[in-house]
């Protein structure tokens, strides 16, 4: 393992500035030649504590600027029109380029690098992507996969239609529950009443036999 000092966020790794151990073959592939670490030596950490200031400044500019595209993104939903056989499987699964190719498509700019497929697109149908734009800015995007447009379109909307159809099911049931909950604490409150009614008289009755008792007894 070799020690690195971040200069960015990383997934499941740090945060800027943090010291980590890695592997050195993720260090020399990935982290250093993306400069997004550095190695550990004595000098780098007294290079990056001269330079933490501005790298921290420019990463807020960045991150600014990825929040405010990811705002502008938000409900995006791509469009791939694919071959398929009968049971929906594509002939080939989509791809990472594909997908970027698609959000240009939809007016804007990411680079395959920065498309997250969580899980293999390969069949027909709607998956769900993430687009990260920033190290700490992430949005979501849905994929409708059909064999034309208008059938990829229609799958949008039908999944729209139920998702509002499940809501309001939902409303209703909590909105049912709750009367339910209302009615049953207002019969237990009208049975506590009733019960103290009905011991009202029976306490009569005990303070009578008692001051009888007391009277007998003087």
């Amino acid at each position: 393992m070799v020690e690195v000092i971040l200069l960015e966020r990383v997934e499941r790794l740090g945060q800027i500035g943090d010291v980590v151990k890695v592997r050195p073959g993720f260090a020399r592939n990935f982290l250093l030649p993306k400069q997004k670490a550095l190695r550990a030596t004595k000098e780098n950490r007294e290079e990056f504590e001269k330079r933490k200031a501005k790298i921290m400044a420019e990463n807020l500019t960045r991150r600014q600027d990825a929040e405010a595209a990811a705002a502008r993104m938000s409900d995006l939903t791509l469009y791939l029109v694919r071959q398929a056989g009968e049971s929906g499987q594509l002939y080939g699964s989509v791809t990472a380029r594909d997908l970027s190719d698609a959000v240009t498509e939809a007016g804007f700019q990411v680079n395959r690098t920065q498309i997250v497929i969580d899980r293999p697109i390969k069949t027909t149908g709607l998956a769900k992507i993430r687009l990260s734009l920033h190290p700490e800015v992430t949005v979501m995007a849905t994929v409708s996969v059909a064999q034309t447009l208008d059938e990829a379109k229609a799958l949008v909307v039908a999944a729209a239609k139920q998702a509002k159809s499940e809501a309001a099911a939902d409303a209703a049931e909590a909105e049912a529950l709750a009367a339910a909950a209302s009615l049953s604490e207002a019969g237990a409150t009208a049975g506590e009443a009733a019960a103290g009614e009905a011991s009202e008289p029976a306490k009569g009755k005990k303070r009578k036999a008692k001051a009888k008792d007391e009277t007998v007894e003087n």
